[in-house]
């Protein structure tokens, strides 16, 4: 799956189509996000349900090639610390 361009709440209906297309995988879901320049929380929301309901049907959600200013948002509102979802590339160094 990829997601491209800018997203937010104003675009989550074409995203619909896409999601339940994954949700009906076999296998792992991979989300390419090298071209996303642009995401707010609801895509953030979006990915997090997607993830909860691969995870009870035993599969993983891997996002892969974030933009840095996507990583952040994604390790800001805790997407990378759900169970079912995997970031690639180094996760920084927990700070309190």
């Amino acid at each position: 799956m990829r997601i491209a361009g800018d997203e937010d709440r104003a675009t989550s209906g074409r995203r619909r189509r896409p999601l339940s297309v994954a949700l009906k995988a076999t296998r792992d879901v991979i989300v390419d996000l090298s071209e996303l320049h642009f995401a707010d929380t609801s895509l953030m929301i979006d990915l997090a349900i997607l993830a909860q309901r691969l995870r009870a049907q035993g599969r993983m959600l891997w996002l892969n090639g974030a933009q840095p200013n996507i990583r952040k948002l994604i390790q800001t509102v805790g997407l990378h610390r759900l169970p079912a979802v995997r970031l690639d590339g180094p996760l920084p160094a927990f700070s309190s």
